[in-house]
């Protein structure tokens, strides 16, 4: 596969999360926390604080959408190993930091003041370990590219 071939495979998959991303937020979800108020209406007054508090955890998750789509366009440039790649990785890797510290403890907040149940705060805490999991894939990925980047800088200045 081409540079160019891969990096519009990369913004397709970039687009379709970002449009899956907007369904959860905007349909699933919602739906979910009506459905959880009708089974449990003692729950009402928690669902707005609960909505806005997920659409924020929501911000991060598109901000490192458009750093991938800014490393899709540097790969299809041919420029695939450079320090902006590297420092876009490195983005990456804190937003998901940011993002999973903010879910859990937002999760361990809302569950403290008794705005939530013992299963979504586990539910919170798995996705918590995703992003995780994100933050030390991104940063490994930086730390290569960053090698990468200084071995071709190196080799092009020993031609």
């Amino acid at each position: 596969m081409s540079q160019k071939g891969l990096a519009n495979s990369l913004k397709a998959v970039i687009i379709g999360v970002a449009v899956c991303g907007l369904v959860i937020y905007f349909y699933f979800l919602p739906v979910w926390g009506r459905t959880i108020i009708q089974s449990a209406p003692a729950y009402e007054n928690c669902y707005l604080p609960w909505m806005i508090f997920l659409w924020i955890t929501g911000l991060p998750c598109y901000l490192v959408l458009l750093c991938g789509w800014k490393i899709s366009t540097e790969i299809g440039a041919d420029r695939s190993f450079t320090d902006l790649n590297a420092r876009l990785l490195t983005y990456i890797s804190a937003l998901a930091a940011f993002d999973s510290v903010l879910l859990f403890v937002g999760s361990g907040v809302f569950y403290v003041l008794g705005m939530s149940h013992g299963g979504l705060m586990l539910l919170c805490i798995m996705v918590a370990f995703a992003g995780v999991t994100v933050t030390v894939a991104a940063a490994v990925l930086s730390h290569l590219v960053y090698k990468a980047a200084a071995l071709e800088e190196e080799s092009e200045l020993t031609i």
